[in-house]
């Protein structure tokens, strides 16, 4: 079998579901898979976010530098960027369980490779600079492996679930990051400070490796793979004149669509306050509030759990409360992750009280992040171009997050004191905080200011109904 073959796209089953078993057959099967790949892509997260739990130990140790750990960092983000935007154009026609199992089994075995270079190091003593490199080319591999997830995964839902659904299971499945940096900063988090730093990686690698395994045994790939009709003769959808177009005539005219480009724009500045606080708020607690690594961690962790809340709760309100608007849920959302982002960054307060800032931070960029990086993008493109608009969304929001990543370190690096014995240094978090804070107004002001220009309508083949009957 070529590769070509194992990996493109499921061909309808010959044999055919009997009619009095169709909705029970696809309402199981459809559940199997969202919840799936949901799982599995929180796990995904976790394979990613290892390297911002061991920074402390890391610089602390001597064995890399604030800076190195930027460029590090970034390797993954830029690299993820060109891989999100490739696999997403590649993905529309791939077998998505396969696709995204192979993503998480090579990622995890990233982790066990630089868990286990992290051993020798402190075993062997080799040059720093070595393991510089070796990281960075590590953590490059495991960038495009990661970009191998997130595609696949709204596709999902564009393959199993009629367009009524979709905004509320888009909210649950983007909930799916901050479940994996929640897993992260508390599960590894524990475990660096039991074991240190190579251990971080090593319990990040199994954490891949049982996604994976999810993977394979929930996920299908179409309902008529499985002998089941298309979601649309399922939900009652009309067929549109997009789904009989080829894919590729879909992709081109996304790529020509100036709204998708402007939500681009948009989503790079929620990454670059997103990733500041997932990648260096650990950090920033230690060095700039004096918190201990595992209340670090912890305060982190619940922003992550309280982003799990943020991005649920955006696809429904938008949905259910807000009638389809997109807007007014991003104004809210967009004022209060600013608000709380600079009380978190430019005052003191105890542990609980930068909970509540960091928690209440999260809470809204999920829900900006869900509307802005995710249904505004899928509101103004064709189903069978999903994969494109969110490859064009996703590689200009990981190019953002990426210089975000080199930008910070070495600001925090630039601004330290005392550096002699840089374990013990003093940092200045001050401009690198104004840059953050600045991408979060960004970040809602700009598709808030366009969107009357670029909402959905006059797409190929715009008619029918969505009505869902399932």
């Amino acid at each position: 079998m070529s590769l070509y073959s194992f990996y493109r796209i499921s061909k309808p089953s010959a044999e055919r579901v009997p009619g009095e078993k169709v909705r029970h057959t696809y309402i199981s099967l459809r559940s199997r898979t969202f919840w799936g790949a949901t799982i599995a892509y929180s796990l995904y997260y976790v394979c990613r976010m290892s390297l911002s739990v061991v920074k402390q130990p890391l610089i602390d140790s001597g064995a890399l530098t604030a800076g190195q750990l930027g460029i590090i960092g970034s390797a993954l983000l830029f690299i993820y960027a060109v891989g999100k935007f490739m696999n997403g154009f590649i993905a529309d026609y791939c077998n998505i369980r396969r696709f995204m199992a192979t993503g998480l089994l090579v990622s995890a075995v990233v982790n066990l490779l630089m868990g286990a270079m992290g051993l020798l190091y402190s075993a062997a003593g080799f040059s720093t600079l070595i393991l510089f490199l070796v990281f960075a080319v590590l953590w490059g591999i495991n960038g495009w492996m990661q970009s191998m997830g997130s595609p696949p995964g709204i596709i999902n839902l564009s393959r199993w679930f009629p367009l009524s659904k979709r905004g509320t299971y888009y909210g649950i499945f983007s909930a799916s990051p901050y479940l994996g940096e929640f897993l992260s900063f508390i599960l590894v988090g524990v475990v660096v400070s039991a074991f240190g730093w190579e251990y971080g990686f090593l319990f990040s690698a199994i954490g891949g490796l049982a996604g994976a395994a999810i993977i394979l045994i929930f996920v299908s790939d179409t309902p008529e793979s499985k002998g089941l009709p298309s979601v649309q003769e399922l939900s009652g959808e009309e067929l549109r004149k997009e789904d009989t177009m080829p894919t590729v005539q879909v992709q081109k005219y996304v790529l020509r669509h100036p709204g998708i480009w402007i939500i681009a724009i948009s989503s790079a500045f929620v990454y670059i306050a997103k990733y500041a606080i997932a990648g260096w708020g650990v950090l920033f607690l230690q060095k700039a509030k004096d918190f201990s690594l595992e209340n670090a961690t912890q305060i982190i962790a619940f922003s992550a759990a309280l982003g799990v809340v943020g991005t649920v709760l955006a696809g429904w309100l938008s949905d259910k409360v807000f009638k389809g608007d997109r807007i007014k849920p991003a104004i809210i959302s967009g004022l209060t992750s600013s608000a709380a982002l600079g009380l978190f960054l430019f005052t003191g307060g105890s542990y609980i009280v930068n909970i509540i800032y960091v928690s209440l931070f999260s809470l809204a960029i999920g829900v900006l992040y869900c509307i802005v990086a995710g249904l505004m993008a899928v509101d103004i493109v064709p189903r069978k171009a999903t994969g494109a608009a969110l490859g064009i969304v996703g590689i200009s929001s990981y190019v953002a997050a990426g210089i975000q990543d080199i930008a910070s370190g070495y600001l925090i690096q630039g601004y330290t004191e005392g550096a002699a014995d840089i374990s013990t240094a003093s940092y200045d978090f001050g401009p690198v905080s104004v840059f953050w804070l600045a991408a979060a107004f960004v970040a809602f002001v700009l598709p808030v200011m366009n969107w009357k220009r670029m909402k959905p309508g006059d797409r190929p083949g715009e008619s029918g109904s969505d009505a869902d009957r399932t």
